[in-house]
């Protein structure tokens, strides 16, 4: 069963469709980045998915059934990116009320409660006021609280966003801890760098459609660029390293060395660079596979960069 399905998903406010034709597969266990500009109908769509908001047309289904059911509702998490707390609350009664409203038990939730806290780590501030917490700490609450009834699926809104960065370290942990129970996580974030981290796959949307969505490498058409530096360019080398791949630069300083940039279409191909520079008779400084730059993706796709216009983009999944 997946996590999410929709298809054709449309909302449509007056005369406007801020979402509009999407279609999204989330399995079960994965960790999917929903990506985009503001005013790109990323909020609602997260309202569609929990139940808050009714679409227009389309079809969607969460959990295997519809977002509004009770039942669904009781295995979803959700931290908002507006998050507003009972600030009079202590912690403690912060999750002992959202825990009886998702239905757990006095005795399941005084068990539960502490151990939520020292995941987000809060251990030993439960007994403090809301009202006494600094936003980063309230936003740790609010996972706290997303997590709290062993939900089958997280919604995070900018998680990390009030973090230091040993926060967001802890909070990608329990990103990861989270798919390693089999929960998926609908992460949405402006930090590109944390999506690149966690993310098993991405959606990039624009105007409320899906541009591209997929893994990484799917992303880049299953290509990888490797950052060579070697000493010199003897005759045939270029020749050689372009019957292995695609090289996109070369960066030539008489004095010292010579940068190269070599995309090959699988990993296993990295060592025959190396093999290559060596057979050549030049000296290999640096060889550095690099991992596909998400920012650069997401500046193409979104914001019809100039970088995109010029440079062919590889054959990837389209929605």
């Amino acid at each position: 069963m997946n996590a999410i399905e929709t298809r054709e998903l449309r909302k449509v406010y007056g005369s406007r469709a801020v979402v509009d034709g999407l279609t999204l597969t989330v399995p079960e266990g994965e960790v999917f980045g929903f990506l985009g500009p503001n005013g790109a109908g990323k909020s609602t769509t997260v309202k569609m998915l929990l139940g808050l908001v009714l679409p227009t047309a389309g079809e969607v289904q969460v959990l295997g059934g519809r977002p509004a059911d009770p039942q669904v509702r009781a295995r979803l998490g959700f931290l908002p990116e507006q998050f507003r707390f009972q600030t009079w609350m202590t912690a403690e009664e912060f999750l002992t009320f959202h825990g009886r409203l998702a239905g757990l038990k006095a005795a399941e939730l005084r068990a539960r409660i502490p151990q939520v806290l020292e995941t987000v780590g809060l251990g030993g501030r439960g007994r403090e006021t809301l009202g006494g917490y600094s936003k980063g700490m309230l936003q740790r609450a609010g996972l706290a609280g997303a997590i709290l009834a062993h939900p089958r699926l997280v919604f995070l809104d900018e998680p990390t966003s009030a973090l230091d960065p040993i926060g967001r370290v802890e909070v990608r942990e329990i990103i990861e801890r989270l798919r390693a129970e089999g929960v998926a996580v609908f992460l949405n974030s402006h930090l590109l760098s944390e999506v690149e981290q966690v993310c098993d796959r991405v959606a990039f949307v624009k105007q409320g459609r899906v541009l591209e969505q997929g893994s990484m490498r799917d992303l880049m058409g299953g290509v990888l660029p490797v950052d060579l530096r070697v000493n010199r360019l003897p005759d045939g080398l270029l020749d050689t390293l372009r019957g292995l791949g695609e090289v996109r630069r070369v960066d030539t300083n008489p004095a010292t060395h010579v940068d190269l940039e070599v995309w090959v279409a699988q990993a296993s191909a990295i060592p025959a660079l190396a093999r290559a520079v060596f057979t050549a008779g030049a000296e290999l400084h640096a060889l550095t596979p690099r991992r596909p730059d998400l920012e650069t993706m997401f500046l193409d796709l979104i914001e019809d960069t100039p970088e995109a216009a010029r440079a062919p983009r590889p054959e990837v999944a389209r929605a």
